[in-house]
Order: structure tokens, then C-alpha cells, then sequence
């Protein structure tokens, strides 16, 4: 069975051994320290890796490799060889997903993905709206509505949810892999065609990457494929307190609610009239 999981990376990390794992410099188009094989040789979006972040790595991977499955992992976030493992630890190389585990769990399933995550106290609209500007994800609707409305009804149903695969994790096959970049990337390229991100901060100049955590979770609701969930583990020490602290405050600070009605049709309401 041949398996590449291709690592996002933009600096010098502990690498997993593995032949499997190939790490990718990302944006290398225009940071031009040599430090791994670049997102930036055959057919590629090197350049936009402020905006789109791992995925220049998923683009490259997409158009320049083959394989019977691949992948996508990063630097600091890796799947777990155990499925008990404990999010709230840091993760070592030893733990890892091995190439034995990989070619054991796909002779049985389609696809490997991460474990979703909960927001337990509000859906994936309204934490969109707190954590990023919420007109992209309304003009995404209208993208897909134009070029792929058949995902309309899965994409009302994402944002409705308390959980999502996040990350932009995943081991496919190809032609499964392949599908979905063809349908992700016709999204998001016309999606940067209808927003202007010129006054955007570097952090929310990072649109794609974060819409395309939503449209992978639409995608998959469309698709139903044959997949099994692993924990993912963070490499770096997690301030979890500060973490918590920093999605209850966003949660509360917005003085907009966002909400999708049963018809399907997301509208804006101001959270006082919603009592």
C-alpha cells in the first residue's frame, strides 16, 4: 500500500521518520530559506499561503503527487497511532500514526480524519461570526449556491452543527482525495474573486484556510464516505486555560447572532431579540 501524508510546514520541526511522512514548506514561493521540499515546484498556489494557509500544501500534493492514498497533516499537528489518546496531552513522535496502523485501518475504510471537535455552547455559524468576519462565510453560500448548489442543503446543515473536523486533516484515497480538491478549489477560487481581503490583518487574511474547515465538513455530508476518526495530537505544550477563556469571551462579545432557519436560508439577527 503506498501512502504519502504530506506535512504542512514554514519552519525547522521534529519530523516523524516514517517514509510515509513528507514534509512541505509552505509559501516557500516567497519565504526563500531552504529548510524542506517546497510548496512552490510544479503545479501550485506557493503564493497564497498568507490566505490559504496548509492548504498550498493540499494544492501541491493534489497536482504533483500520486499515490494509493494521501494526505495531510502539520508540523504541529499529527494523528495518533492510539485512539485513547488524551487531547489534553502533548503528543510525542513515538505515538505518531505508523505506516502499520495506516495500512491496517484503510484495508477497512475509505478514509482516515480527525476526531471532531465540540462547541458545546454554540453552532458553527455563530462561531464563525465570533472568531472571524462573518459576511466570507455569507458570500461563500452565495458561491456555492451559483457553482455548486446541490451542497446548499449539506452546507445549512454544517453551520447548524455543534461539531466539525477541523485541522484540514485527513488521509484519502486518491481518487477520493482528488474529488474533493477539484470541488474545494473551484469554491475558493471564486470566493477570492468576490472578496476584498486588502484591509484584512494577517490573521483574517487567512479566509481560505478557515472556510475550508467548513466546506470539508460539507463536502463529507454529502458524500457519506466510508471513514474512521483518530485523535489529532499537538506537538507544542497547549495553553488550554487561555484557550477556554479566549472561546468563552468570543462567544460573549459579539453583539450579532447568526442563525439558519428551517427553510435553509441564513438570516442576521441582533442577539437582544432573541430572548
Amino acid at each position: 500500500m503506498d501512502i504519502i501524508i504530506v506535512i504542512a510546514t514554514h519552519k525547522k520541526y521534529q519530523m516523524p521518520e516514517e517514509d510515509m511522512y513528507m514534509p512541505i514548506q509552505v509559501g516557500k514561493a516567497i519565504k526563500k530559506d531552504d529548510l524542506y521540499e517546497g510548496d512552490n515546484t510544479g503545479d501550485n498556489i506557493s503564493a497564497k499561503n498568507p490566505n490559504y494557509c496548509e492548504l498550498t500544501a493540499m494544492y501541491w500534493a493534489w497536482k504533483n503527487l500520486k499515490a494509493d492514498y494521501l494526505g495531510l497533516a502539520h508540523y504541529r499537528r499529527h494523528f495518533c497511532n492510539n485512539d485513547h489518546f488524551l487531547g489534553i496531552r502533548r503528543g510525542t513522535l513515538k505515538k505518531v500514526l505508523s505506516f502499520e496502523k495506516a495500512s491496517e485501518l484503510l484495508k477497512k475504510y475509505d478514509a482516515i480524519l480527525p476526531q471532531k471537535r465540540h462547541y458545546w455552547i454554540e453552532t458553527i455559524m455563530s462561531h464563525y461570526e465570533h472568531t472571524h468576519k462573518i459576511d466570507d462565510l455569507l458570500k461563500t453560500r452565495e458561491v456555492i449556491s451559483k457553482i455548486q448548489p446541490d451542497y446548499l442543503p449539506s452546507f445549512d446543515k454544517v453551520l447548524k452543527r455543534r461539531s466539525a473536523h477541523m485541522f484540514n486533516m485527513f488521509v484519502m484515497k486518491q481518487n477520493i482525495f482528488h474529488d474533493y480538491a477539484d470541488w474545494l478549489f473551484s469554491i475558493l477560487f471564486q470566493l477570492e474573486k468576490e472578496i476584498d481581503i486588502t484591509s484584512y490583518s494577517s490573521y483574517e487574511a487567512r479566509v481560505f484556510g478557515y472556510i475550508s474547515e467548513i466546506l470539508f465538513d460539507v463536502w463529507l455530508d454529502k458524500h457519506q464516505i466510508n471513514c474512521i476518526e483518530l485523535p489529532v495530537m499537538f506537538m507544542d505544550k497547549q495553553n488550554w486555560a487561555k484557550k477556554i477563556y479566549k472561546f468563552i469571551k468570543n462567544k460573549f462579545s459579539s453583539n450579532e447572532l447568526n442563525s439558519v432557519d428551517n427553510e435553509g436560508e441564513i438570516k442576521r439577527v441582533r442577539a437582544a431579540d432573541i430572548r
